[in-house]
């Protein structure tokens, strides 16, 4: 589902699509997501305490308790800036690219979790048959690792390219890290350059009619004296 949240912007049939709606779309799967998270880091404590097993001794569990921490800090964040109105537009230029590089590396984290899970749990796991010995169970297992690392490297692709990006609305603006509003620099600019363009324009035409007259009266005064 984090997946599908990361690439929801970037899927051309919701292009027309209010950004506002892909917003709350994005928030709401990316809620979901940290719920089900959540319910199942407290199911994997308690089974590890039903069943004697220590806690928080592998890099698995290191890391994939860094990654939980990280996207709840993440969804909080994003919620509190880009989804309610009161966040001021410098604020949100300034971590749009946090927020998207922080997703991606959230994402990446979740991926090699994964992978070092299913390792560590077919590694205790199978003992007869041993997983070195190409079980169905560990090629099984093998075959779904490879899946996710296959969707993960998929949606990496999707995001990074340009092609695929959201194209920009007819009326939105875009965030500078100065408060400032593409639109509104652009907006300025055919104004002042039209402005620039008509004086040239008047100036020229000026000088023209100044030098008919001149030579008009070069021409005069020329037959005065004949």
């Amino acid at each position: 589902m984090l997946g599908e949240a990361i690439i929801v912007y970037r899927l051309p049939w919701t292009w027309k699509c209010s950004k506002f709606l892909m917003k709350s779309i994005h928030a709401g799967l990316n809620a979901v997501a940290a719920i089900l998270v959540i319910i199942a880091l407290v199911a994997v404590f308690e089974n590890h305490n039903v069943n004697n097993i220590a806690n928080m001794y592998s890099l698995h569990s290191w890391v994939g308790l860094i990654a939980v921490i990280w996207y709840l800090l993440q969804l909080l964040a994003g919620f509190l800036v880009f989804l309610l109105p009161w966040a001021p537009l410098s604020l949100r230029a300034f971590l749009m690219p946090i927020h998207v590089y922080s997703g991606l590396v959230i994402f990446g984290t979740v991926i090699a979790t994964a992978l070092m899970g299913v390792t560590e749990k077919l590694i205790f796991s199978l003992r007869n048959p041993a997983y070195s010995t190409f079980p169905p169970e560990g090629v099984f297992v093998n075959t779904l690792g490879l899946l996710i690392l296959v969707f993960g490297a998929l949606i990496f692709w999707i995001v990074t390219r340009p092609q695929w990006k959201r194209p920009k609305e007819p009326n939105s603006t875009i965030l500078q890290p100065d408060g400032g509003t593409e639109q509104g620099a652009r907006g300025s600019m055919p104004a002042y350059s039209g402005n620039n363009m008509d004086k040239s324009d008047s100036e020229l035409n000026n000088e023209v009619a100044a030098r008919k007259r001149n030579l008009a009266l070069d021409e005069a005064g020329q037959r005065s004296t004949m």
